[in-house]
């Protein structure tokens, strides 16, 4: 390989195959940034909507505890 690369330009290296690899695989590259984006996306919300229900089930069951103490 180095071989190959090594009569080149450096455009070539540098330039050229990149935007060869992105058009080829383009549509790959961007369906798996998607899915990771996506999936980072949903453990968020369920991050969120896990925290938001154990704060409202604390602040419920604290205050049920502390009414009952009265």
């Amino acid at each position: 390989m180095r071989e190959i690369f090594a009569g080149l330009p450096w455009w070539v290296k540098w330039v050229a195959v990149p935007v060869i690899a992105l058009v080829v695989f383009g549509g790959l590259i961007a369906s798996v940034v998607g899915f990771v984006i996506g999936l980072l996306f949903k453990a968020l919300v369920f991050v969120a909507l896990v925290g938001g229900l154990i704060y409202i089930v604390r602040k419920f069951t604290g205050n049920s505890s502390s009414r009952s103490g009265w």
